[in-house]
């Protein structure tokens, strides 16, 4: 039977259940999900658009750079019968790789701003020696004499011509060679340089030395078309990446730089010495490095907010233990309140970092928001001793979400360890708690 004391008996068992706020408070951390996930978004654009700019910058200066070759083109008519019985010619290609090839770079790094963003460019001058074969008679289909050994071509393909910034020769049986833009064909590459260079069939070996001046971004990669190839890379650039098929033999990596060597048979991939037309691929093997920018804003920022749910539960039940134990009322609001500035860390982060040091704009964002909590939870509570706990809390974990990100490798084990020992931190204070009784001795 309803009395006109229902209402306020309902109205104060729903402000002093602790089922009830525990529910609440499920709610409201569901509910902080959403500006988190917003964060979130805003992290990946901000990372999209520094990543146009980046496009942007090395569009000018020079794109990933992809070596492919020294390799000769030699042309050749075979002839075909019809069904007619007549014949008919056409012109193919032969291409064939060198016998063997060295290549040795220096990389030089440049940085770029644009805006706040800033782009990894760099300038190799790179040395290529190399030396061919010509196939015997008995390894072609076609007799020697099909062949236009006059009008052979040296070819080398680039992906971004745009980079080259010197104009390249050959030297070939000492003569000298001007190399200019395109290909003969595209079976090997899709663009790059090449010069015609008169062979003869009865040619025994072909030396070949010529220089490349680079231009590029981020990336530079070789394919490894050498019977055998030896590449010798070096750079001031403190934090290479090594990518593609093959990894070097021994790198040096120290403080002032890096040196890397990649000694590659053909036996190591998957096509041979010579072919006719485009029946293989070559860009599988392709293998070289990147330089890594280990301050990546973004990247660290997209880590971060994963733990963005963490932090609001554990601060959450740091209050709501308050209330358990302390007999200290806080407000659903209140809850949410706590709960925006916690989110709002990982904003001001965000937009701090993009201008400061990350190490310094952690400290900064962290700052703020453990002071801001701190205070608050003063106020609310009216309790010096409750502030100071929520300040160790937030500096504990705060301290700990740090240490996690410097530990890459070790992130997961860190992550468990710590959630091991938060929960049973908090397993140790709710020991004595009789969570049946709270509804009838609780006066929140």
């Amino acid at each position: 039977m309803i009395t006109k004391d229902t209402v306020p008996r309902t109205i104060n068992f729903i402000r002093n259940s602790a089922t009830i706020k525990v529910a609440s408070i499920g709610f409201l951390v569901a509910l902080l999900l959403i500006p988190t996930s917003m964060i979130s978004g805003l992290v990946r654009e901000r990372s999209s658009t520094r990543d146009e700019v980046i496009q942007e910058i090395s569009q000018k200066w020079g794109d990933r750079q992809v070596i492919t070759g020294p390799f000769l083109c030699v042309p050749f008519e075979p002839t075909e019968m019809e069904k007619n019985g007549k014949s008919k010619s056409r012109i193919l290609h032969v291409n064939i790789l060198p016998e063997s090839l060295q290549i040795s770079g220096q990389i030089v790094p440049h940085i770029r701003y644009r805006s706040i963003y800033e782009a990894v460019l760099y300038q190799t001058q790179i040395d290529i020696s190399c030396r061919f074969s010509l196939p015997k008679p008995d390894q072609l289909s076609v007799p020697v004499e099909k062949f236009f050994f006059d009008k052979a071509t040296f070819s080398i393909g680039v992906t971004d011509m745009r980079g080259i910034k010197e104009n390249i020769t050959i030297q070939f049986n000492d003569q000298i060679f001007k190399g200019g833009p395109g290909l003969k064909t595209t079976d090997i590459a899709a663009s790059g340089v090449s010069c015609v260079v008169p062979l003869s069939p009865s040619s025994l070996k072909l030396d070949f030395n010529t220089k490349l001046s680079l231009n590029g971004s981020q990336e530079l990669q070789f394919i490894p078309v050498g019977e055998i190839t030896s590449v010798q890379l070096a750079s001031e650039w403190t934090s290479p990446s090594f990518k593609g098929a093959f990894l070097p033999e021994n790198p040096t990596l120290t403080d002032k730089g890096f040196s890397a060597n990649w000694y590659i048979l053909h036996l190591n991939r998957n096509f041979p010495q010579f072919w006719v037309g485009n029946q293989y691929q070559v860009h599988g093997s392709a293998f070289g490095l990147k330089l890594l920018v280990t301050a990546d804003v973004y990247q660290k920022l997209t880590r971060i907010v994963k733990y963005a749910l963490m932090f609001i539960i554990f601060t959450f039940s740091a209050f709501f233990l308050s209330e358990i134990i302390h007999q200290k009322r806080v407000h659903p609001i209140q809850y949410m309140l706590i709960g925006f500035a916690i989110v709002l860390f990982y904003a001001l982060l965000l937009s701090i970092s993009e201008h400061l040091n990350f190490n310094l704009s952690y400290a900064l964002s962290a700052l703020a928001i453990t002071t801001i909590i701190t205070g608050y939870s003063k106020a609310i509570l009216r309790s010096y001793y409750f502030a100071l706990t929520v300040f160790g809390i937030m500096v504990t974990l705060y301290g700990y979400l740090y240490i996690v990100l410097q530990l890459a490798d070790y992130a997961l084990v860190m992550g468990c360890i710590g959630l091991f020992l938060i929960l049973a931190t908090i397993m140790y204070i709710t020991r004595k708690i009789d969570w049946y009784s709270l509804n009838e001795n609780m006066k929140l």
